[in-house]
């Protein structure tokens, strides 16, 4: 009893139950979810599961409980009468002196409500689901990555579907990890987070809800566990991956091997990166921007390359998902900086990328301003393409950190603009300098009337903004002379010369230039 009353004061609860390995209560101390009842009186002797709604799912998840473990908190409901439930919290631990019984804290919430106002959460889209699964990995141990894929519900209508489809609801929500919510992924295939140790058969479980409305269904299910102490952004990834591979036009016939191989590549390239990054051993190529009028040098874009001249855009996207983009964007502004002062550099002008991501703190604007401090006329040699593949997810922010980069000297553009559909929010919460329009709508520009409209507009906005605008992916002349007619100013592409490990300011095209080698000043 001692033991027990220590329990009950440690756990900070209502009431302390202990369930035997059949799960009835054998013990039970405290209040009931009745105001004035006792729950030692009501509950001793009673199996678990009856005196929680839907309560199976909890019982199966405490009885795989190990000696020593002690589980996060479960929302439960708990009986109040035949037809109404109060909610509250479930821990579960084991008392040495107890064991092998399994004692149970709860904590109640709120009055009693009517069965009929419990409402389900629905089921979540992949974005939503990922967005939580990152926060759950953080903070709850034991968990698997489970795929469920239920088959005959294409056949349903009406009321009936209705029904089928809150009980599945209600199956999946009941067996996700706290704080973590089910997803529909495909309309046959869904992802939860769910405990390791639940040893539920949900595909079993879907297939007798089904018969309770009198519908046939097929179920299969499966899943690959989260290994304890994974990056949680790693994980992520690696189930963004397999969940990416379920949306494709033929599914994915293994998503948990997906998972599980996807994970183990997702470590050895993050460290890779990271390693990478850290050693510079990578290198900055740099391709010409030019004056359409004149063809003369105006600046160049430095591109990071990995590995024989690849390019960068796989490392990218898994930098900017795994945190490690501000110190990779960081490096290439470091890389570009003792270029552009190596001597025979001249005024040599610079255009670096810089991901959304990065300007999500002051770190990225502190430490270029810091690169820079001991030369203020270097800043002004200086361009920021703003890249639209993370976007930003505080622009207000953002456009303070860019002001104090303009504020330095350092010009600001948007890039890929037309690609996505935050370009035209950026042009209106963002001060800049210019604008470079996506090379998509580029290669586009001579067959399609629509696409040449929007460049249109997209150049008169711009000069409406007194912004300078940058064409990219040029690679015909008569493509050149398109933009000249529109009124864009400046182009980037093979026609003019493709990223080097070297900045060329002489030119291989024989168009027309000014003077060989001039190089213009930003205007």
């Amino acid at each position: 009893m001692t033991a027990r009353l220590l329990g009950l004061a440690f756990a900070s609860s209502d009431a302390l139950v202990e369930i035997d390995a059949e799960g009835r209560v054998a013990f039970a101390l405290g209040a009931g979810p009745k105001p004035g009842s006792d729950v030692g009186a009501l509950w001793t002797g009673k199996p678990l599961a009856s005196l929680l709604h839907e309560g199976d799912a909890v019982l199966h998840a405490l009885l795989a409980a190990k000696p020593g473990a002690r589980s996060p908190a479960t929302q439960i409901l708990v009986m109040a009468g035949p037809d109404r439930v109060r909610r509250a919290s479930l821990r579960a631990f084991i008392l040495p002196q107890l064991a092998p019984s399994i004692s149970c804290s709860i904590a109640y919430e709120g009055p009693a409500i009517a069965v009929a106002d419990i409402e389900t959460a629905p089921l979540v889209d992949a974005e939503t689901f990922l967005a939580d699964a990152v926060r759950v990995v953080d903070v709850a141990p034991g968990l698997s990555l489970a795929f469920l894929d239920i088959r005959g519900l294409e056949d349903l209508a009406g009321e009936v579907a209705e029904k089928v489809h809150r009980r599945i609801e209600a199956t999946l929500q009941s067996a996700a990890a706290q704080g973590s919510s089910a997803a529909q992924i495909t309309p046959e295939r869904f992802a939860l987070l769910r405990p390791s140790s639940d040893t539920r058969d949900l595909a079993a479980e879907v297939v007798e809800a089904g018969r309770a409305e009198g519908v046939h269904l097929d179920a299969e299910s499966f899943h690959s566990n989260v290994p304890e102490g994974a990056d949680s952004l790693c994980v992520l990834r690696a189930m963004r991956f397999a969940i990416e591979g379920c949306l494709k036009d033929d599914g994915l016939a293994n998503p948990q091997i997906a998972f599980s191989e996807s994970l183990k590549r997702t470590f050895r390239d993050a460290e890779a990166f990271r390693s990478v990054v850290k050693s510079r051993e990578f290198q900055v190529h740099y391709q010409p921007i030019v004056h359409l009028g004149t063809r003369s040098v105006h600046h160049f874009e430095a591109l990071a390359r990995f590995n024989s001249n690849s390019g960068p855009a796989n490392a990218i996207r898994m930098a900017e998902e795994l945190d490690l983009i501000e110190s990779f964007d960081l490096a290439v502004a470091e890389k570009v900086l003792k270029r552009m002062r190596a001597p025979g550099a001249g005024l040599l002008k610079m255009a670096i990328n810089v991901s959304g991501a990065s300007l999500g703190d002051d770190t990225y604007v502190e430490q270029l301003l810091q690169l820079t401090a001991g030369s203020p006329t270097e800043r002004k040699r200086l361009i920021v393409e703003i890249t639209e593949t993370s976007a930003l997810a505080d622009i207000e922010a953002a456009n303070r950190r860019l002001a104090a980069l303009r504020d330095a000297g350092i010009k600001v553009c948007i890039d890929d603009f037309g690609s996505g559909a935050a370009s035209y929010d950026y042009l209106r919460k963002l001060s800049v300098d210019a604008v470079k329009i996506d090379g998509a709508l580029i290669q586009d520009l001579e067959t399609d009337d629509v696409v040449r409209n929007l460049v249109r507009n997209i150049v008169e906005l711009s000069r409406s903004l007194k912004l300078e605008t940058i064409a990219e992916m040029i690679e015909t002349e008569s493509v050149v002379a398109e933009l000249k007619t529109l009124g864009v100013e400046y182009g980037q592409g093979w026609l003019f010369g493709r990223a080097e490990a070297e900045p060329r300011t002489q030119l291989a095209s024989a168009a027309p230039v000014r003077r060989r080698g001039a190089v213009e000043a930003w205007g």
